[in-house]
């Protein structure tokens, strides 16, 4: 009998342990989790609706939503995408709806009915799931792999999945010492920045459906929806940009100027639009007028911090004033003092470096009969499914080289 033990019982883990018992019956899998209940994240992921994947349509290039992994992603995604990622979960009785942005959801709107369906189909394949049992080693013994647990068992496998999720530090990962694997230091991705300005804090709950922030100096950027919070900012314009500059932010201790465009129009188209606007509306006061489909509070904000008076007429704007008001609408600067805490969607940029991976098995390059999922990769995305297809996809990936090595046997 083949002995599989897979290290982490998230997401990857249990869609890993989930095929492996389909496609290589023959095996025995264990599953061992260092929290007390398994796929806690993914019970909490979209909000409790389970952003389960994405269509991918609207994505030209996978660096878009893969700040990290975009090239393995991409041979991953031909062998395990959305396709064998619907028939899969089809198998077990869920089925995927689309929403805006090609999101993707199970029908249910219901994250809880896809953490019982994997571990429904974890029992009936008789997969064995060690709860509060953390993994503190894993060496190499011969031509097997043995796994020792904080409860003291040590025990030798024939393949090993390390699917262990995102890391807050190395140390989350230092199991792997007595391997030398090369680890790629795990910083936070997908997260809410701090801004301490009592005139924005206060517009709270404001949103709008398309802006830009951009981190001055640089060409980190995002577009997407904003909303005003009152610790700051969020909405997937952030996060993204939280992804995408995920370590410069961690650099620099979180600490940064942001640019926000709260019209997503360039200098060049917002100045004509504005004195159009303002030649058609000469009498009217530009406190109770926008040109652009901005919330009312929020344009009085931003009035202000052009410093027009919000008794001005538009036919008083004048050259000066028109310059001062464009500068506002596409180049309002903030400091950010920190991140926020997104919990529900909190994503780890860094892990296991790609370098040490095969880039067809997600196999060790130096260390046979180990393998790598999920979250422990350094691979992760922007909102909006791409993080759980990673997991789906590199899940798939493990079992099916682990079920094709010893499928002869």
């Amino acid at each position: 009998m083949t002995r599989i033990a897979i290290i982490g019982g998230g997401t990857a883990g249990f869609f890993c342990a989930s095929l492996l018992s389909r496609d290589l019956p023959s095996s025995k899998v264990t599953i061992f989790e260092a929290g007390k209940r398994p796929m806690v994240k993914l019970g909490l992921t979209g909000g409790g609706r389970c952003n389960i994947s994405n269509t991918f349509e609207s994505v030209t290039d996978l660096r878009q939503v893969y700040p990290r992994g975009a090239s393995l992603m991409k041979r991953l995604l031909k062998e395990f995408g959305l396709t064998e990622t619907r028939k899969a979960f089809a198998a077990m009785g869920i089925e995927f709806e689309e929403e805006d942005a090609g999101r993707l959801f199970p029908a249910s709107r219901d994250a809880s009915q896809v953490v019982r369906a994997l571990l429904s189909c974890a029992r009936r394949s008789g997969v064995e799931l060690r709860c509060a049992d953390a993994v503190v080693a894993v060496q190499e013994s011969a031509t097997r792999i043995t796994v020792r647990t904080a409860s003291g068992t040590e025990e030798l496998f024939d393949a090993v999945v390390v699917a262990s999720g995102g890391c807050s530090s190395r140390g989350g990962l230092s199991f792997l010492e007595p391997l030398d694997i090369a680890l790629v230091e795990p910083v936070p991705s997908l997260f809410t920045l701090r801004i301490k300005d009592s005139s924005l804090n206060s517009l709270t709950g404001i949103s709008v459906p398309e802006a830009v922030v951009a981190i001055p100096g640089t060409s980190l950027r995002a577009t997407g929806a904003l909303l005003i919070t009152d610790w700051g900012l969020s909405g997937p314009c952030v996060l993204r940009l939280s992804s995408y500059a995920a370590r410069e932010l961690h650099a620099a201790s979180y600490r940064t100027p942001l640019m926000i465009n709260w019209i997503s129009f360039n200098e060049q188209e917002a100045r004509p639009a504005i004195a159009a606007f303002a030649a058609r509306e000469p009498q009217k006061m530009i406190a109770n007028s926008c040109p652009f489909a901005l919330p009312s509070r929020l344009w009085e904000h931003l009035l202000s911090r052009a410093g027009l008076r919000s008794d001005m007429r538009w036919a008083e704007l004048g050259s000066k004033g028109l310059s001062k008001l464009v500068s506002v609408l596409v180049s309002d600067v903030y400091e950010v003092l920190g991140k926020g805490a997104f919990k529900e969607e909190f994503v780890t940029c860094g892990g296991v470096s790609l370098s040490e991976v095969d880039s067809k098995t997600l196999g060790s390059r130096s260390h046979p009969g180990l393998y790598f999922a999920g979250e422990a990769l350094d691979i992760d995305a922007v909102t909006g499914g791409f993080n759980l297809q990673a997991a789906w996809t590199t899940g798939a990936i493990c079992a099916r080289s682990i079920a094709l090595s010893f499928s002869g046997e």
